[in-house]
């Protein structure tokens, strides 16, 4: 779970890092980091980080890499917020 949750937060870096998408998706990224490596529940962590990702992929000035990296990212997160370990 560790591991899952270590890759997660390194694509979010990479998005955040990413100066090709606009700063305000490079700052939701990094909330996004900030909330999955909180001290809440794992399922709140996802939860949190998964409602900043969707409204980040909904913005209209996002490039399609970046939001292919947003869904990526989400599907990840799906997966983690509902495993219960």
């Amino acid at each position: 779970m560790a591991d899952k949750i270590r890759q997660v937060a390194d694509a979010l870096d990479m998005l955040a890092e990413d100066t090709s998408v606009p700063r305000n998706i490079r700052k939701g990224a990094a909330d996004a980091k900030t909330k999955l490596m909180g001290k809440e529940p794992i399922d709140v962590r996802a939860g949190g980080a998964l409602s900043i990702l969707d409204d980040l992929a909904n913005d209209p000035n996002i490039p399609m890499h970046g939001r292919t990296l947003i869904y990526n990212i989400m599907s990840q997160l799906e997966v983690i917020g509902q495993s219960k370990n």
